[in-house]
């Protein structure tokens, strides 16, 4: 019995023990509870509040901007970063020697796909110190829990690309998705610009922005051009969402949907865009210039179907630059014609045959015979003094009245083009007396005056000068210059209209008389620009040639070379403006007078100026020539146009690791025939393929360059 008693004993003793041990936790938790719920009470509630009252802020999707046509100059992407977990237990639990072994076979399919070093560049101490192998074995060597847990294997790829790399060797041990997995990635958006560095200037370009007023940390807004000039129509509006409590914890719940940034529908046209760029690139590096600038627009509508800027880089070449298009230069001898527009309009003078004494005047001599010249060789012969002595028939008495004169026509008035960093003109008012109001004598005024009119004392954004260019090739009606053409959303288009700096800056009998003194600038006996002329494309236009100012003086080593104009003569439709920096032998004759003359000729070339093309490999009975291209249905486009010739390449099927032929080709099948074989494609000319720079059946190196050449 005794020892009954005893198990009884030690039975209820464990059970008391338990119980105490229950009792006590029972109390622990309701005395939790009553200081959370009362004595802290006031704390929580705070902590809770503030939780619940933050909002964050949810990032909208930036528009994209399109060219005229809606093909994507700017636009964002889906990315993702794609990295390794090293502390991953899946990886943890392997023995060192099984680890390295597997990492070394991963180490050499990233050397390939992911190089760390300039596979073109690199030598062979450079491929060794970047391999994947040694960045791996930095990482092996390290305790497993100190080891990273992102390692980033590659930047910005594609999200498909991602599940190309879960099959890598070593990486496709490992089954399942999610933590389940050491590879994973990081999703983020990219502004992507699939033309590269056409027009890029114009486009611009994005950055980060974290400052006190953003709202959350890595807005992305545009530093330049386009992205940055028309930001706010770009970014959209910022969504909102609030923290709520959850069964675990709290999570976000949106309360205002972010919206979407407009697309910019640009005026860029990519064709003429390409044939500027190539144009004024061609025409630097014959002359050597330093830098140069050139805009092309439609004269009825305003739009700026191409504008481009380049300089001349440390190595030679030439690449996009600063956009000069809309920083003010001195324009010597290009205002003229500006000048002209209004003495005619002044009724200075009435007739492009009535006469002006061209003999020295104002410290400036005309080294041009005759000494007396009608209005038209004024302009033809770019005469100094002719056209500062028709100017001071008006304003001689009261020189700042010129300055208001040009203020009437809008000189001064603000574009609002669209390109970022725009300037609007300089020209000082020739007031009686200064800023400190002392007197200026009339002597001094006078001569400002007569420099003024014919282009020096001033400073002038190209831009605005071609506005005023096209608005005397439209009948004197000033439209304004634009690079946006319609803004659209998810509820549609809303096209911008387009709109007047001012409706009439002169009468069309006056743009018409201007237009017959500027026309003996290219086509006079005596023009300045003589070697503009061209019998496919009527050009007409004015140079003006100027010392640049360096230093706070003008430097006589070197030469800024004007020349603006429009085409086809008879009935303008494109205005065109190029301004270019070179050394002091250079004449705008044949630098930027030379550029506009190739624009021209390219257009009338493709056709675009409503015109036959003169340059065509079309057979005589005008049938199409149809270019072969990757699709299956060549022979049937053939037939069903009645072609008689099809330019077509040999057929052979080239192995994948082989350069393929594309001679005959359109560019796009060719391009994307080439980029399958991991081949980079540099173009020249335009057309069709007629001669490629490697050889078919060479072997194709992935990265490797291939320039092809076209024709039409």
């Amino acid at each position: 019995m005794a020892k009954k008693d005893s198990n009884k004993r030690r039975i209820f003793m464990r059970y008391g023990m338990i119980t105490a041990v229950f009792v006590t936790m029972a109390f622990g938790i309701i005395w939790y509870m009553f200081r959370t719920t009362v004595v802290e009470a006031a704390a929580w509630n705070e902590r809770s509040e503030k939780q619940l009252s933050r909002i964050d802020t949810i990032a909208p999707e930036r528009g994209s901007i399109l060219s005229s046509n809606g093909n994507i100059l700017a636009c964002n992407v889906r990315v993702c970063d794609i990295k390794i977990d090293l502390r991953h237990n899946k990886i943890k639990a392997l023995s060192k020697s099984k680890l390295t072994a597997k990492l070394d076979s991963l180490a050499d399919t990233l050397d390939l796909r992911y190089p760390r070093f300039d596979p073109k560049k690199a030598t062979a101490k450079e491929r060794e110190e970047k391999s994947w192998r040694v960045r791996l074995h930095q990482e092996i060597e390290k305790e497993p829990d100190k080891r990273t847990r992102s390692l980033t294997i590659a930047r910005n790829r594609p999200l498909e690309e991602f599940d190309s790399a879960r099959k890598f060797v070593f990486i496709r041990d490992f089954k399942g998705a999610g933590f389940r997995c050491p590879l994973y990635k990081e999703e983020h958006s990219r502004r992507i610009y699939p033309y590269g560095k056409m027009a890029n200037r114009s486009i611009g370009r994005v950055h980060e922005v974290v400052t006190p007023t953003t709202r959350h940390k890595g807005e992305i807004h545009g530093y330049s051009g386009l992205e940055k000039d028309l930001d706010s129509l770009l970014y959209g509006k910022p969504g909102y969402a609030k923290q709520v409590p959850l069964t675990k914890g709290y999570g976000n719940w949106v309360t205002t949907p972010p919206t979407p940034g407009y697309d910019l529908l640009t005026t860029i046209n990519i064709d003429l865009q390409d044939i500027v760029e190539e144009s004024l690139q061609d025409i630097c590096s014959e002359t050597n210039c330093e830098w140069g600038t050139a805009i092309l627009m439609e004269v009825k509508t305003g739009e700026i179907v191409a504008l481009s800027s380049i300089e001349r880089m440390d190595d030679g070449s030439y690449g996009e630059a600063l956009n000069r298009a809309v920083l003010p230069y001195e324009p010597g001898s290009v205002i003229k014609p500006i000048s002209m527009m209004i003495a005619f309009e002044d009724k200075l003078v009435t007739s492009v045959h009535q006469t002006i004494d061209c003999s020295p005047f104002q410290k400036t001599t005309d080294p041009h015979a005759p000494s007396v010249k009608n209005m038209k060789q004024v302009i033809e012969m770019s005469s100094n003094t002719g056209i500062a002595r028709i100017i001071f028939r008006g304003y001689a008495s009261d020189p700042a009245k010129y300055h208001d004169r040009l203020a009437s026509i809008g000189f001064f008035d603000r574009i609002n083009s669209g390109i970022a960093g725009e300037q609007v003109p300089l020209i000082r008012r020739l007031e009686p007396k200064n800023s400190k109001g002392q007197p200026i004598t009339m002597t001094s005024r006078h001569l400002d005056l007569a420099r003024q009119a014919y282009g020096y004392n001033t400073m002038i954004p190209p831009l605005y000068t071609l506005a005023f260019y096209n608005a005397i090739a439209n009948g004197g009606r000033l439209v304004r210059p634009h690079l946006v053409r319609a803004l659209r959303s998810e509820n549609g288009d809303s096209v911008i209209p387009i709109s007047y700096i001012r409706d009439q800056i002169c009468s069309p009998e006056t743009a018409e008389k201007v237009k017959q003194c500027i026309h003996e600038v290219v086509w006079g006996e005596h023009g300045t620009a003589r070697l503009v002329r061209d019998d496919r494309v009527k050009i007409v236009g004015k140079t003006g040639t100027v010392f640049p100012v360096e230093k706070g003086q003008y430097n006589p080593a070197k030469r800024r070379l004007a020349f603006a104009g429009f085409f086809p003569y008879e009935d303008p439709k494109y205005s065109c403006m190029v301004l270019v920096q070179g050394a002091a032998g250079l004449s705008a004759n044949r630098t930027s007078g030379q550029v506009m003359k190739q624009i021209a000729l390219k257009m009338h070339a493709r056709g675009m100026l409503s015109e036959t093309p003169r340059l065509t490999s079309r057979p005589t009975n005008d049938r199409p020539t149809v270019a072969a291209t990757t699709a299956h249905d060549t022979e049937r486009l053939a037939s069903t146009l009645g072609s008689p010739i099809r330019q077509t390449p040999g057929r052979k099927d080239y192995p994948s690791g082989k350069v393929p032929d594309v001679t005959g080709y359109d560019l796009r099948s060719a391009i994307r025939l080439l980029e399958s074989r991991g081949l980079n494609v540099a173009v020249q000319g335009a057309g069709r393929v007629t001669k490629q720079s490697i050889q078919p059946g060479a072997k194709a190196v992935r990265g490797q360059k291939i320039t092809l050449t076209l024709a039409i």
